[in-house]
């Protein structure tokens, strides 16, 4: 099985959304192994929990600077085998130290489709104010590959949700999620298991 370490910071309802496919077996040879929060207390540990799956806490207050946190984060990924590294709601900007660990090896799901709407302090409920503030017709969500550029890495998959006439940011962004990030988060890491398994078979 390829090995993959969620990281998340919060609620973790895209964390929830890989369980669920792990569990029915569409997330294919990829296995959630591990869940990192930048933050103590949050739901999305109780869902490891529930899961069975070995979770931990990594604060970058705790570390004491932006270097110690992703030297600690590259140490716990790396002393347990993750191979796959998914951003599930994650808000701390990656450092160079970790994006050169695992080229090609992050993904990071946005709630818009990029490069609408994406970026430094574009996140939660801003994406969808200000997409709803552009008057957009059409929204959506993204995976890309995570790179030293604020959600400027490849893009993997999108899809589109349209706007309805009566959305306020809080049910957009509800619908972006039930349907899109919850569909192509899951689908986008089966994918990249596949070919981090095909690599290994063929070494």
């Amino acid at each position: 099985m390829v090995k993959i370490a969620v990281l998340v910071s919060g609620g973790g309802t895209n964390l929830q959304a890989l369980i669920d496919r792990q569990q029915a077996g569409e997330l294919g040879c990829g296995q959630i192994s591990l869940v990192i929060s930048s933050r103590a207390g949050v739901y999305a540990l109780e869902r490891a929990e529930k899961a069975g799956i070995e979770s931990m806490v990594i604060s970058r207050k705790e570390c004491g600077s932006t270097e110690n946190f992703d030297k600690k984060l590259v140490s716990e990924l790396k002393s347990h085998g993750i191979e796959l590294v998914v951003l599930a709601g994650f808000l701390s900007i990656l450092g160079k130290e970790v994006i050169d660990a695992y080229p090609n090896r992050i993904i990071n799901i946005h709630p818009s489709l990029i490069p609408s709407f994406c970026g430094n302090g574009f996140y939660g409920l801003k994406v969808h104010e200000a997409a709803l503030e552009y008057g957009v017709k059409v929204t959506g969500a993204t995976v890309h590959f995570v790179n030293e550029v604020t959600d400027g890495g490849s893009i993997i998959l999108q899809k589109a949700v349209y706007i309805e006439p009566d959305d306020t940011p809080e049910t957009l962004q509800r619908r972006v999620m039930e349907q899109a990030e919850w569909e192509l988060l899951p689908k986008a890491t089966a994918m990249l298991c596949e070919e981090i398994q095909k690599e290994k078979d063929n070494k």
